[in-house]
């Protein structure tokens, strides 16, 4: 179209185009002016949107006839009317005009062209009321735009961007669950041409898109989010050179001030990889160069970030990929603690989504189960534990290797996890045979080297023995008969140290009932000095064998002093620790060790 070209004398703007100053209208239509009310006024224009909806582009000698009203309609009476109704027949009569003359349009004045586009679209934001009497008219409105892509001849204007990024905005605003499939298909076809088919996309109008992926707009407005979604995969081989550039400012030059989206990179980056990885070609080896990045911080958000794009259950990043991959796995020996403890945070989800690169991961989680920092050979046993409960298959010998070793680590924390993370296995695979035979066999080491731990000096190891035995070795929650079975099997398979081991638990546990019985007939005893002080020693002979014997001095007398005071409780605790107590618990759990620990 020639915008360059002036507007003849029969087609000045303002209507008056022909010798005798008169405005063809159709038959039966009067003079539209503003002389009639306004009732008046939407009459006549219903019968005007009529005539201009039955057009034809052949329709030469119509189309030479109305050309003078065509340009009155488009006049500022119009485009500025203070009624609604009045303003959408107007645009519909305007968007049946850019069909009846394409390619050419009655509007030659660029001012008038963006006047007009800017006008249709604030009409468009009439399709949000589905239930307005008028909502058929505003999808004839944007079904006419969509399908004759009257936008597209706003291209060759100056500031053509002012136009779609108000275009794009307003769809993007009204868009709701309350309207069908064909609303979305003629929003996606108008807005999806002018992306495809303009000589690029500016900054401003790829925001007024991706604004709508960021997760605080995104759980506002479902809808909005799934149209910017389906407009993205329709448009990808255009519009990802432009996303490239913006993230190449962003990520590589440091330009945060070329969007206000910014600070949502990485939100945008995750987004737009679950949306269709194709988006982020050319962002990938951006990337890459963050992750060596000098600034901690900044390594951190994007480890973060790859995390959930490698780790996503549907992701082959990895493998089409591989720089990427090798970059990011080198960020398990980051000289940062977050970084090294966020990376093997991911593992986990990386075994239990893509086993196929646990080969990759073994060797990193070797290294990371004897790092220095203690939070991090933590996380490693949670990550190996937490793959092999989903799925034994998941996690080769090596892997629960790393485990067995931890059982033996300096720290308390980590050797508690490990142990009782294989003593989850254990139950799972070996007592409930939860994945046959095989997985069974695999895991079966595993109650020799708990027992093993009992030669451990630390009391705490001693107890959590104790009740790993009393929870996952023999379960004390089974009935009799399948304790006994259980304690059967378990006994008759152990190595000769672990046979040692529960013989050595079970001795100690019956000494510590001794001591208990002969507590409990010290309160028998009249009050006496010798008395009070065998007590005493009784009490301290009791704390050494409870977590931290320090602070258990204390709670052990106090504990000894309600003891005194409630002949009850000592009846109770009497039953408890005698050889025919029918207690289910009691020999197992709670006249151990541990049931002190639950009283302090």
């Amino acid at each position: 179209m020639d915008f360059t070209a002036q507007p003849k004398p029969a087609t000045a703007l303002c209507g008056v185009v022909s010798a005798d100053g008169k405005i063809a209208y159709p038959p039966g239509v009067k003079e539209i002016t503003d002389k009639i009310t306004t009732d008046e006024m939407i009459k006549r224009l219903k019968m005007v949107v009529k005539t201009f909806m039955d057009m034809d582009q052949d329709s030469e000698d119509e189309k030479q006839q109305y050309l003078p009203l065509a340009l009155h309609l488009a006049s500022e009476f119009f485009l500025r009317n203070p009624n609604k109704d009045v303003r959408l027949l107007v645009a519909c009569c305007l968007a049946d005009i850019f069909r009846i003359y394409a390619p050419e349009a009655p509007y030659t004045s660029h001012d008038k062209l963006k006047d007009i586009f800017l006008f249709i679209t604030r009409q468009l934001k009439g399709l949000e009321d589905t239930k307005s009497p008028q909502f058929n008219r505003y999808f004839y409105l944007l079904e006419n735009l969509a399908w004759v892509k009257s936008y597209n001849i706003c291209f060759e204007l100056e500031d053509c961007n002012e136009i779609f990024i108000q275009l794009f905005r307003t769809l993007f605003s009204v868009i709701n669950n309350s309207h069908n499939k064909k609303v979305q298909m003629h929003m996606l076809d108008l807005m999806s041409s002018i992306i495809m088919e303009g000589d690029g996309v500016t900054q401003e109008l790829l925001d007024s898109i991706l604004i709508n992926l960021i997760p605080a707009h995104k759980n506002l407005n479902k809808q909005s989010f799934d149209l910017a979604k389906v407009l993205l995969k329709r448009t990808v081989q255009t519009i990802e050179a432009c996303i490239a550039n913006f993230f190449n400012q962003v990520l590589v030059l440091g330009r945060s001030s070329v969007s206000d989206l910014s600070e949502h990179v990485f939100d945008l980056i995750q987004e737009l990889f679950a949306i269709d990885p194709h988006l982020l070609l050319s962002v990938m080896p951006q990337l890459e160069f963050k992750l060596k990045s000098n600034d901690g911080e900044e390594r951190l958000a994007v480890v973060r970030l790859l995390a959930k794009l490698f780790g996503s259950k549907d992701s082959d990043l990895a493998t089409q990929n591989r720089p990427l991959w090798q970059c990011f796995l080198g960020r398990f020996n980051d000289i940062h603690v977050p970084v090294r403890l966020e990376s093997v945070k991911f593992a986990s989800h990386c075994l239990m989504n893509h086993p196929d690169l646990a080969k990759d991961l073994t060797e990193y989680l070797k290294v990371r189960s004897h790092d220095p920092e203690e939070a991090i050979r933590h996380d490693v046993i949670v990550t190996i534990i937490t793959a092999a409960k989903r799925d034994l298959a998941l996690v080769n010998d090596q892997l629960l290797g790393f485990v067995r070793e931890r059982t033996l680590d300096k720290r308390w924390r980590v050797r508690k996890e490990a142990m009782m993370g294989l003593a989850q296995l254990y139950k799972k695979y070996c007592l409930h045979g939860e994945a046959g035979k095989e997985a069974a066999e695999k895991v079966s080491w595993i109650k020799d080297k708990l027992l093993h731990i009992y030669y451990q000096n630390s009391i705490d190891d001693k107890l959590l023995v104790e009740k790993i035995f009393a929870q996952y070795l023999v379960p004390h929650n089974l009935e009799t008969e399948e304790r006994m079975k259980c304690l059967y099997y378990l006994y008759a398979s152990l190595d000769p140290n672990a046979v040692k081991a529960l013989n050595e638990m079970w001795k100690c546990q019956n000494m510590l009932r001794s001591h208990v019985r002969e507590l409990l007939d010290l309160h028998k005893q009249p009050t006496s000095e010798a008395n009070c002080s065998a007590m005493f020693g009784k009490l301290m002979t009791i704390a050494k064998n409870l977590p931290d014997p320090g602070k258990a001095q204390d709670f052990v007398k106090k504990f000894n002093q309600v003891l005194g005071d409630d002949e009850k409780l000592r009846s109770q605790l009497e039953l408890l620790i005698s050889p025919t107590c029918s207690c289910k618990q009691a020999d197992v759990c709670v006249v151990s060790k541990s049931y002190f620990t639950l009283f302090l």
